[in-house]
């Protein structure tokens, strides 16, 4: 259904209790087509045996057109779940639910262990579906503005009326409460890019608390939650975080609420096996001090500040994120009514703090002092857990093929041979309701921006209903930064904000953003320029909000931050700088596909060279090092020289998105921000001499300008570099330099690449190969990409990609395809924008409404000619310089091959 509408969303979430299929879509036939066939694929699924081979697990012949090779597990289930266990916080997180609620649903993994997998046959999971995906069983929400009863009627006719009530007994008892405390052990694989090989182990306390549906209590409990771990002024974070035992809190923390029978969790990752008793007595000794001592009443407010907020903004998945908000709740016969009531549950709050001031220290003494049901869990790396789960693997298999008489082996063969046969075969798939490329709205609404200055600088104003808030951007140019300070940058951008500054500490700062913003930030910039792929602008983001009321104060912190940041204290740098390493490292298993295609990019043009250095492996390496040094000084030192090249006035342009009632009051404002930061204003020289530079308004010429690198010396060269890391699965992605945004073939390569998607790369690299996900798509920096996610094979898939070009270049696609792909490109360029984000892509690219237009034209026009020509031109070999990029487990045949960089 992707290629056949205009939704913004389509998916199912698998949570430990419950599945919810959601869907959203701006177009109320739309709404109606997606309604009708998820009413059908939920209720009325066909479940063949086919479809459970291929989703679920098979055994089938490694080849499978070769009766004898060997005979292995295959599935994109199977395959799905090895990779989510490859990532170690996750695996932790599994066994803690697992462990902490051992007697009832949530003490098994409801994604599928994965060698529990190969235990599940296709009857039982028939009956399952029978049972548990009934109307009896469900629950039904939907948010917007299309009638309810026209959806009720649809529901009804197309669903309910087709079945008979059942008494399905669904319901999750509550977890039988400990007497005493227990303490269990796991072991997961080694992390290659843990900063310090000695300090892998993690270990956290778990408490089980009380019903989810008893809404008051809960919103109680997550509130005392924030307020025991949540920021540098959290008891928690000063007794575990600062002392540096380990890295960072944890991968579970906190409040959580997804079970029937809420959790609250505190504990460290990253730390030696030593200190384990250390941070079992400090857990122990700050719950004693809170029930002491109580909390700050300011940091209170702070939190009532942040809901305020989140009441206030408004985001483009508002609806979606109220179902995920009062799932669990609901499906344990919860009021979800109640739960939205958020206002009543703050003024409740404030009710029972008043009445009783020691309120929050009797419940941390109740919930945490005195609870019995808690589960203390330690994780330690095995140097030989990979070959261990490769083994029990093995065994399960052995075990499985001993089985099995010759005719069992003949079957499997023929059957492999079906089923690649209906893997081969295009489906029909006119059965399902489709929107057409007419239904498309010709023309994009227009989005007006007033250009201005403060003190200046050029200020772009954008008049939206924000709902009570203020957005402040602004784009600081990078030009006259020096080369050696470049890879320090994404560094920079995660500290400058978090150090302290004018006359406040680290500590004071963190309380000011929580009391007066939605949040500061400070992001690397890499953009693309429209009409040239040697061209770029290269910058930081500057980003923060607030409700209107505080206007003054959130420009004060941008003041202080620009006038006087702090960079002397290397304690908090370190505290920083290993958090942030952390991160990295654990971030590769859940997006390797990124970072596969930045890699595979970083030759092919200069903006994707930088990008490599600012958020790919690149920068994973370089902060590794960092958290590696002893000594922190140099680093600091580096901080100031970044900052008077960054944080300049001179290089810079804003942008405000407010209320018209407001924009006046903003404009003063940020005049008066211009005055307070003037000081650091100075010419630098660039480092790089070739700046072209492109008016910010196309209409004005002579007036403020982006500054761009033009890079004419850049040669594009084939790279192919491939990173071993301990996972089960691979990434693998190829990447080839095409055109630029304003091209007039940049549309024909975007049709291209969903179509190729869908038709194509679907097919053969998740139904036939196993893996996740894959497919191919246009950047905006004129890069085809090609990738796959957790996918079993490797070297592989490269030809797959390539057989992917084979096809579209011979034109074996119809017209129902091209418009299909349309559709689906249609759905993402016209997804909703929040008010707060209106008018940011012509802020930050310069890409106006009048070029979006051009370009959803060039869209509409696209023809078969088109796609076969581009993916002759561009995607042939030898036509373009490509790149090549593989994260994943050791492989000799690479490393064997001489074209290959190994990492």
């Amino acid at each position: 259904m992707l290629n056949r509408s205009l939704s913004t969303f389509m998916n199912a979430f698998t949570a430990s209790d419950y599945t919810m299929y959601p869907f959203s879509t701006q177009n109320a036939k739309d709404f109606q087509n997606l309604l009708s066939v998820y009413l059908d694929a939920v209720f009325f699924p066909c479940l063949r045996e086919q479809d459970f081979w291929q989703e679920g697990w098979r055994l089938e012949n490694e080849n499978p057109t070769d009766p004898s090779s060997p005979l292995m597990f295959k599935g994109v289930v199977f395959n799905e779940m090895k990779g989510a266990f490859s990532d170690n916080e996750r695996l932790y997180a599994q066994h803690l639910q697992n462990k902490l609620y051992p007697d009832h649903t949530y003490s098994v993994v409801s994604g599928g262990e994965p060698l529990s997998i190969p235990d599940l046959s296709w009857k039982q999971l028939k009956h399952f579906h029978a049972t548990h995906y009934h109307p009896s069983n469900a629950r039904f929400f939907t948010y917007g503005d299309l009638p309810l009863e026209q959806h009720l009627r649809q529901v009804e006719d197309e669903a309910l009326s087709r079945f008979d009530r059942t008494q399905p007994d669904t319901q999750v008892p509550p977890q039988p409460h400990w007497t005493s405390p227990r303490e269990e052990h796991v072991t997961c694989g080694p992390d290659a890019l843990a900063p310090d090989p000695a300090r892998q182990n993690t270990l956290c306390m778990s408490y089980l608390l009380g019903d989810i549906t008893d809404t008051s209590e809960a919103f109680t409990l997550s509130l005392l939650s924030s307020l025991m771990i949540s920021g540098p002024n959290s008891p928690f974070y000063k007794a575990l975080i600062e002392p540096k035992i380990g890295t960072d809190f944890s991968s579970v923390v906190g409040y959580d609420g997804s079970t029937k029978e809420a959790s609250f969790s505190i504990g460290l990752q990253g730390m030696a096996e030593d200190d384990i008793e250390r941070v079992k007595q400090i857990i122990n000794q700050t719950i004693d001090d809170i029930i002491a001592n109580g909390f700050e009443e300011e940091r209170i407010e702070a939190l009532l500040h942040k809901i305020e907020i989140q009441m206030k903004h408004q985001s483009t998945s508002f609806g979606l994120s109220l179902a995920s908000y009062i799932a669990s709740c609901w499906n344990h016969d919860g009021d979800p009514v109640e739960l939205l009531q958020i206002s009543e549950s703050v003024a409740q709050f404030r009710r029972a703090l008043a009445e009783n001031p020691r309120f929050l220290q009797e419940k941390v003494q109740q919930h945490f002092k005195e609870n019995t049901h808690r589960l203390t869990l330690s994780m330690s790396p095995d140097q030989s857990y990979l070959e261990k789960q490769a083994k029990a693997e093995e065994d399960k298999l052995q075990q499985k093929i001993q089985a099995l008489s010759d005719g069992d082996k003949k079957e499997i063969y023929e059957k492999g041979l079906e089923l690649l046969a209906a893997q081969s075969k295009t489906q029909d798939a006119s059965c399902l309701p489709a929107l057409q490329v007419s239904d498309i709205e010709p023309t994009i609404p227009v989005t007006p921006v007033q250009m201005g200055t403060a003190g200046g600088v050029p200020v772009q104003y954008c008049e939206q209903p924000t709902n009570g808030m203020v957005y402040f951007r602004a784009m600081c140019s990078l030009n006259t930064l020096p080369e050696d300070l470049k890879q320090y940058v994404p560094l920079f951008c995660s500290v400058i904000t978090r150090m302290g500054c004018g006359s406040l500490d680290y500590r004071q700062q963190a309380q000011q953003i929580e009391l007066k913003t939605g949040g500061v930030s400070v992001s690397t910039q890499v953009i693309p320029d429209s009409t040239h792929l040697d061209m770029y602008e290269q910058g930081v983001l500057l980003f923060s909000s607030c409700l209107e009321r505080n206007l003054a104060d959130m420009f004060h912190l941008w003041s202080d931050l620009f006038n006087s940041p702090r960079f002397d204290d290397e304690e908090r740098l370190r505290v920083l700088v290993m958090m942030s390493a952390q991160e990295l490292a654990n971030g590769i298993s859940y997006s390797g596909h990124m970072y596969a295609m930045t890699r595979a990019g970083r030759s092919l043009s200069p903006a994707g060279d930088l990008q490599e250095t600012f958020v790919g492996m690149e920068q994973v390496k370089f902060m590794k090092r960092i958290a590696e040094m002893s000594d922190l000084k140099q680093v600091l030192r580096t901080l100031p020289r970044i900052k008077k090249h960054l944080l300049n006035p001179e290089n810079m342009r804003c942008a405000v998105n407010a209320t018209p009632q407001k924009m006046s009051d903003a404009a003063g404002q940020l005049e008066h921000f211009m005055k307070d930061i003037a000081g650091n204003r100075k010419e630098r020289k660039t480092v790089r001499t070739s700046i072209i530079e492109r008016p910010l308004d196309p209409l004005v010429t002579t007036g403020p300008s982006r500054k761009l690198i033009s890079d004419s010396t850049f040669q594009p060269c084939q790279m192919k570099t491939f990173f071993p890391l301990p996972f089960p699965v691979n990434f693998v992605s190829e990447c080839i330099r095409t055109v630029p945004f304003a091209h007039q073939d940049y549309a024909s390569l975007c049709i291209l690449a969903r179509m190729m998607t869908a038709k194509f790369l679907h097919g053969e690299i998740r139904e036939k190969g196993g893996a996740y996900g894959g497919g191919a798509r246009m950047g905006g920096g004129g890069l085809f990409s090609f990738y796959s996610y957790r996918d079993p094979n490797s070297v592989q898939t490269l030809s797959a990609f390539r057989k992917g070009v084979d096809w579209a270049r011979s034109g074996q696609f119809s017209q129902q395809d091209i418009d299909e792909a349309k559709l689906s490109v249609f759905s993402a360029v016209d997804s909703p924008v929040a008010p707060s984000d209106k008018g940011t892509g012509r802020f930050l690219s310069g890409i106006t409404d009048e070029m979006k237009q051009a370009h959803r034209e060039r869209l509409f026009m696209v023809t078969d000619k088109n796609l076969q020509d581009v993916a002759e031109r561009y995607l042939g070999l030898g036509q373009q310089t490509c790149g090549v990029a593989i994260i994943g487990p050791e492989n000799e045949s690479i490393k064997k091959d001489p074209s290959w960089i190994v990492k």
